[in-house]
């Protein structure tokens, strides 16, 4: 009975993981300067208006996750910034999404908020304490320890 149980959730733990190797990307960037990482507010839709999470947008197709992150610095933020080292783990945030955050520095501009209500830095201690979108919030500790 027992070895029946654990066949069957190893099965569907070998299913979610075909799934989300699958997944579409969703990628963030983890804009850093100065010991302080970069948010933004969102504006839309509705339900998550007020609530911070990382610049970043949806991986287009024939578009490499860094080429994407790129790509919606400049739409979101009006910067260039150059891609580093993925911060944390892919986060799911659908059955066939994942979040996927990259750290990054700033390459040219200051940051605006051209889609979103506000844009602010923020110190490895202020962190915890910010209302983050849920998928944003479970990387709090990796973002902590990016700072630190």
């Amino acid at each position: 009975m027992a070895l029946r149980v654990l066949e069957k959730r190893s099965a569907l733990l070998a299913q979610r993981c075909r799934e989300l190797s699958e997944a579409r990307v969703v990628v963030g960037a983890a804009i850093v300067r100065d010991g302080r990482l970069l948010a933004q507010q969102r504006a839309y839709p509705e339900s998550h208006a007020g609530q911070w999470e990382l610049p970043g947008g949806r991986v287009e197709a024939g578009e490499k996750p860094e080429e994407a992150l790129m790509r919606e610095c400049v739409e979101e933020l009006g910067v260039t910034v150059a891609v580093g080292d993925q911060v944390g783990p892919d986060v799911p945030l659908k059955k066939d999404m994942a979040l996927r955050i990259y750290a990054a520095t700033l390459g040219g501009g200051e940051p605006e908020a051209l889609e979103h209500n506000a844009v602010r830095w923020l110190t490895a201690d202020e962190l915890p304490g910010v209302d983050w979108l849920p998928a944003d919030r479970v990387l709090v500790p990796a973002l902590q320890a990016l700072l630190n």
